[in-house]
């Protein structure tokens, strides 16, 4: 196909400018604009992101102080669902710590602000449209999380607390109302909160999937999306194929707490099960297949976005075109294929076939291809690159080098007998955060401070800025390298006092010095929010294209008006034409004729 065609290969949309709404109501609060709807999830879920770290420090006192009254908020908590009357963390308040925290920082924090913040602000700019194909759905999906994230705080005051079987709510912890007293409300309002949550992601997905194959500007091709917009389309299919099958687990666990059914509940638990009058004859296995078989690809749910979002920043920064651009496409659809064939990883303790647990182990170490092939192609787009040391390419590396770190110790973990040496320690707590934290929320900061200006107009704050991120990276890994140590000690995770084992009291001055860090990184995330809603009204303002990025959302005014572009643009070149050599700058936006010169149509 000739340049010429390929440019005109879509139809072009409808030029139809759509009218900002009038009311309030109508224009903040319910509205359909999918850049106002991002802006929500970004607000709500740091909300929550507050909340889950405020959680965490709780943990980290215990851990650290073991028995010993929390410091300010201690004497408020006093006889309450997470301290007994010394206003010391409790064992029941430790369980519902771990779970609160996970579960909150998984399905309200990461999730949203990666796919519904960044999904909803970024896609119908990146390909040219003027909003989500389904407007009214993409609210929708919004005033589903909502609520969610209320119900999951809800459950803190129902019965005696919060659920407290884990975020992975294992049967028959999760399941027998008798096995833990008190918290089978907890439980069942955690339930329905993550249906809800799982719910809103599968509208998101459907949406983004729809305004990505049908919505795309004239000449805007496969090849000439930006690698974060080719990130949400993979986790949209992801969000697709494997949310509906946690939904089923929800529904079938919590038709055995409500109506007394027993898809989980062994026949051998039937009498400890006594006083429900149920009679068990399932199987707590199976909860563990279908939930592992959604949450193995939640974990590229959780990180391909930022992959994406890192891949944008570091080719911007380095002023160079993302090196094989068409390979990090195929290596992100491989993540996606290889993602649905490796959870009976978590599982290597349960007994199954060596056969089978063989070729999970294979499988798993085989998907740390895909993502050697990214972090090479990240390094060789560095390589001999015009390196802006900004405080998004700072995050940026941070996540490459994060990154790194987490994906290395996960394929060490892969490896079934050393799995069932370090199953349920302080390693695994160590790999998951450094792929979660020092992967993703690098990544989301980074992103966030790049496409701030677009967002609102203002440039964040760059004293702050580097302030946030030296604090950041030091403390992060300050607190989460010296897990590895922990767990090949022998520490386990979701244990509330380890110093009630004599093997781990010689390193117990190890946990303190990981909390007063984890002090430090969680009031450091402080600076980084006051900074960015201090930016929302006191910031520089912003020019049009602050970053000199080559992508299509930079082509208009910062911040965008309400239908995004004045006309829909025609994309003549790929996302990535930094460094051309041609005119007087070093970048070349997406929807320049090529007669300008130093570009090509595609990758």
């Amino acid at each position: 196909m000739s340049e010429h065609a390929q440019d005109h290969a879509h139809p072009a949309p409808h030029e139809h400018i759509p009218v900002e709404p009038k009311g309030f109501i109508r224009k903040y609060i319910f509205s359909i604009d999918h850049k106002w709807i991002g802006k929500q999830y970004l607000v709500t879920s740091l909300f929550f992101l507050i909340v889950g770290g405020g959680l965490a420090m709780l943990m980290r006192w215990q851990l650290a102080y073991p028995g010993s009254t929390v410091p300010v908020i201690g004497g408020l908590l006093k006889n309450s669902w997470i301290c007994g009357p010394e206003g010391a963390v409790s064992p029941e308040g430790f369980n519902q710590l771990v779970t609160m925290h996970g579960s909150i920082m998984i399905f309200l924090v990461i999730i949203p602000i990666l796919v519904g913040a960044f999904g909803n602000f970024l896609i119908p700019l990146h390909v040219g449209a003027r909003d989500v194909a389904f407007p009214i759905l993409n609210a929708v999906s919004y005033w589903l999380y909502f609520p969610a994230g209320l119900i999951f705080l809800a459950s803190f005051f129902v019965g005696d607390g919060g659920a407290g079987s884990g975020w992975t709510a294992y049967p028959p912890l999760s399941d027998l109302n008798n096995s833990a007293p008190g918290m089978h409300y907890g439980q069942v309002f955690w339930l329905f909160g993550v249906f809800l949550v799982g719910f809103s992601s599968i509208l998101g997905g459907m949406n983004f999937m729809t305004t990505i194959i049908k919505l795309r500007a004239p000449g805007m091709t496969w090849t000439r999306m930006p690698l974060v917009t080719w990130a949400q389309f993979v986790t949209a299919l992801f969000q697709l194929l494997a949310t509906p099958v946690l939904a089923s687990a929800m529904m079938l666990l919590m038709m055995d707490k409500l109506f007394g059914c027993s898809f989980f509940i062994p026949r051998d638990l039937a009498i400890a099960d006594a006083p429900t009058g149920r009679s068990g004859n399932g199987h707590p296995l199976l909860w563990q297949h279908i939930f592992w078989f959604y949450s193995h690809p939640a974990v590229y749910i959780l990180i391909l976005p930022g992959m994406g979002l890192a891949s944008d920043l570091l080719a911007c920064f380095s002023r160079k075109p993302i090196f094989g651009y068409k390979v990090m496409v195929v290596s992100m659809t491989g993540i996606m294929g290889l993602g649905f064939i490796v959870w009976g990883h978590h599982m290597f303790q349960s007994g199954m076939d060596p056969r089978l647990g063989t070729a999970f182990m294979m499988s798993t170490m085989l998907i740390a291809l895909p993502s050697g092939v990214k972090c090479f192609n990240w390094i060789a787009t560095l390589w001999q690159g015009s390196i802006r040391f900004t405080v998004p390419m700072l995050h940026a590396l941070s996540f490459l080098s994060m990154f790194i770190i987490g994906g290395l110790s996960g394929l060490w973990m892969a490896a079934t007998p050393v799995d069932i040496f370090i199953h349920d320690t302080y390693y695994v707590v160590a790999h998951f955060h450094y792929v979660v934290f020092g992967g993703t929320l690098f990544a989301v900061f980074g992103g966030l401070v790049f496409w701030f200006p677009k967002m609102y107009g203002r440039m964040m704050n760059n004293a702050l800025g580097y302030i946030h991120w030296t604090l950041t990276f030091i403390t992060f890994n300050l607190v989460f390298f010296p897990m590895h140590i922990l767990g090949e000690a022998g520490a386990m995770r979701r244990v509330s006092t380890h110093t009630i084992y004599e093997f781990l009291q010689p390193i117990q001055w190890m946990n303190v010095m990981i909390s007063h860090a984890a002090f430090i990184l969680g009031f450091s995330q402080l600076i980084f929010v006051f900074n960015l809603f201090w930016s929302m009204y006191r910031g520089k303002k912003a020019e049009g294209n602050p970053w000199q990025s080559a992508t299509l959302e930079w082509t208009g005014p910062s911040p965008l008006p309400y239908h995004n572009f004045d006309k829909v643009p025609v994309v003549h070149r790929g996302p990535y034409e930094y460094s051309t050599g041609v005119g007087d700058k070093d970048w070349i936006s997406q929807d320049e004729p090529a007669s300008a010169g130093g570009g090509h149509g595609g990758h």
